[in-house]
């Protein structure tokens, strides 16, 4: 826990590549066009917070708790979230960049991502079972030992899935994307 703490405070603009980040607990802050490139962000604690339009590309972030935080057309390519405190982790990303990033071992179920770039992201021995991805391009994205169960992925596009060696129970696929499930066996659909 950090020695400071820090309430409903409103951030807009900030370059924190600039100016110093403040090593904290957020708890029901909103973080308006934050740049955090690159930025080692670890052992802060948000709790509750709101990022829109910010970049964390590259950001280290271990030890980090995200706790019903929310993103918003935010940039976090190659950001490694499984270094992240997994207690009470819970995130939803709406229209974000998560391109090269990886969830590997992360307990996030019921987690809504809707319209992200997750091409190449990690979710190898993830939970993720009741999730729902909205709008999302898995071009690339990496699906092993993953519970997807009662996952929707209806609206989804570019997903590669091994169905023996993921559990899918329950969980929902669109028809014109199902060779998204059947690629390893090299048949002809059409």
């Amino acid at each position: 826990m950090n020695d400071i703490y820090i309430e409903g405070e409103t951030f807009k603009g900030k370059d924190f590549t600039i100016e110093k980040f403040q090593r904290a607990e957020y708890d029901n802050c909103t973080f308006k066009n934050c740049n955090f490139s690159k930025l080692d962000l670890s052992n802060n604690e948000f709790i509750e917070c709101d990022f829109e339009d910010c970049n964390f590309s590259l950001s280290k972030l271990k030890n980090t708790s995200f706790k019903d935080v929310n993103f918003s057309k935010c940039k976090l390519v190659g950001v490694n979230f499984s270094e992240c405190n997994q207690f009470l982790f819970a995130i939803s990303l709406n229209k974000c960049d998560l391109n090269l990033s990886s969830f590997y071992s992360i307990k996030m179920s019921n987690t809504k991502f809707a319209h992200c770039n997750l091409q190449e992201v990690d979710f190898v021995k993830c939970d993720l079972s009741n999730s729902i991805f909205s709008s999302c391009d898995f071009k690339g994205a990496s699906f092993e030992n993953t519970n997807l169960e009662k996952a929707d992925f209806r609206t989804s596009t570019n997903y590669t899935i091994d169905p023996e060696k993921n559990a899918l129970k329950n969980a929902k696929f669109s028809l014109d994307q199902i060779a998204g499930l059947l690629r390893k066996y090299k048949i002809v659909i059409e």
